[in-house]
């Protein structure tokens, strides 16, 4: 049983993805992390956490970025590749093209390639202030987007 326990660790080590050195150290995006709204239309002036938690336009986490689209019920995940800290904001690079989703009642084709970018596999996000927002270039999102506010 023991050695059965070992060689599954043994396995385990040897399989596990290598994790990056400074593990204490926040990743470069961190002061993007939750959910914003606008983007696709003007941000409203006043809105309570809510309603902008109810449907946030793009959400930003550790590994995947995430929008919402007009035609579809659900989220379209953009695995972040590479993030890093740029002069305005921060410049996220994708793995490939995100995951089909059913769709608005199981009827969407196949997903929208990135954000309206330049690039598809590219997304630069401008920061305007502590909690605005806007990704220059991207016909997806001609408005700024704004941080949801806490509950």
């Amino acid at each position: 049983m023991r050695r059965l326990a070992a060689l599954a660790i043994a396995s385990f080590v040897v399989l596990a993805p290598a994790m990056p050195r400074a593990q204490n150290q926040p990743p470069p995006h961190a002061w993007l992390f939750g959910a914003w709204t606008g983007g696709l239309f003007p941000a409203p002036s006043s809105m309570t956490a809510q309603e902008c938690l109810a449907q946030p336009t793009v959400i930003f986490t550790r590994d995947l970025v995430m929008r919402s689209m007009l035609t579809d019920a659900t989220y379209e995940q953009h695995v972040i590749e590479t993030a890093r800290t740029t002069a305005t904001g921060a410049e996220f690079r994708f793995t490939g093209p995100p995951a089909p989703s059913g769709g608005l009642l199981g009827l969407g084709g196949p997903p929208q390639a990135g954000f309206g970018c330049q690039s598809p596999d590219v997304l630069n996000v401008q920061r305007r202030g502590d909690h605005e927002i806007t990704f220059p270039g991207c016909a997806d999102y001609p408005y700024p987007l704004v941080r949801c506010p806490g509950r």
